[in-house]
């Protein structure tokens, strides 16, 4: 249950109205946007009198929420969320925030050169995997701590914020300490203890990448895990979905960014080189996400893609990358968005 206050509401209208909520069983989240306030409902509302808290002096009107999920939940905070990736470098503002570099880190001169690259080109944080989740255990793995180690010594060199993905609950103090937003990857969306433990013990930024073959709901309610521990800074990312298609890696779905921009405040970037598998798909997808309404993109970039360790077929050159970055700020005055 949503509760809307007037916009000349009291501090005391406030405080009435939330304890008559609380009086049904539920926690209370106050929501304070720029034209509106919002007390919203955490567990079970049925307890809570809707027909008296109605009648409340300063409330504008009650809403019931159907939807599971309530804290990613735009009836609960209307306006959207940007969060801060480190430097003020924001994911959902006006900035479509550009994430770039290899799949995997292979040595200190390939992810150093590639971070400079990117960060040449405009890029607002560098990716690269330290571990690897493959299909295959005899594919490389990452160099995992090592890996680790590497990205933090391309941070140093070029003040890019890092971005690399978590295995499991064991990484968290690690990765808290060491790296500037953690990714979950597809197959661990539904990972629910890993969920829950970043919620609790971590407050770095979470990429919460969508599942190979989930819903939208399923994927806000993974969301709701992190935020529901503590940690409400989440970004989703669509990555494509399995379909009955075998000619591209994935099918990216770019209607479910309009969806839960709809559905959610939660700021919302797509990774197309997972999404298409193919680099030569990259650019037009890359354009077609800003175009839909993403905040952001993570970009495969690799100095060189045919002797890379991992998803070479996917990574786009420096060069191409500089391209691209080039294509999207001319968009970018199209669409209200810089780079």
């Amino acid at each position: 249950m949503v509760v809307i206050l007037k916009r000349e509401h009291t501090q005391q209208q406030l405080e009435q109205a939330v304890r008559a909520m609380e009086a049904g069983g539920v926690k209370v989240m106050i929501s304070k946007g720029a034209e509106t306030t919002i007390l919203g409902a955490e567990g079970n509302a049925e307890g809570i009198d809707q027909e008296k808290v109605a009648l409340l002096p300063g409330v504008e009107r009650v809403m019931r929420v159907t939807e599971p999920y309530k804290k990613a939940n735009r009836k609960y905070h209307p306006d959207d969320t940007a969060i801060d990736l480190g430097n003020g470098i924001l994911v959902g503002g006006q900035r479509l925030a550009v994430i770039a570099g290899p799949c995997s880190v292979e040595s200190e001169a390939q992810i150093v050169a590639v971070a400079q690259a990117v960060k040449g080109a405009g890029a607002a944080a560098l990716r690269g995997g330290a571990f690897k989740p493959r299909t295959s255990p005899y594919s490389f793995q990452g160099l995992e701590c090592q890996g680790l180690e590497l990205l933090k010594e391309a941070r140093e060199a070029t003040g890019l914020p890092i971005v690399t993905e978590i295995m499991g609950t064991e990484y968290i103090d690690l990765f808290e300490a060491c790296v500037d937003v953690i990714q979950v990857g597809a197959r661990n969306m539904q990972n629910f203890d890993l969920l829950k433990k970043l919620g609790r013990h971590t407050t770095k930024p979470i990429l919460l990448k969508r599942g190979l073959s989930n819903t939208i709901e399923e994927w806000l309610m993974s969301a709701e895990y992190i935020m529901a521990g503590g940690n409400e800074k989440v970004i989703l990312c669509e990555r494509g979905i399995r379909t009955f298609e075998t000619y591209t890696r994935n099918t990216l779905d770019l209607s479910a960014v309009l969806a839960v921009k709809r559905l959610s405040h939660l700021p919302v970037v797509v990774d197309p080189s997972h999404a298409c598998g193919k680099a030569w798909m990259v650019e037009r997808m890359s354009l077609a996400a800003a175009a839909a309404g993403a905040d952001g993109l993570i970009v495969e970039v690799h100095n060189d893609p045919p002797h890379a360790l991992c998803d070479g077929a996917q990574s786009i050159t420096p060069e191409q990358f500089g391209t691209l970055m080039d294509k999207l700020g001319a968009l970018g005055a199209c669409i209200g968005r810089t780079v």
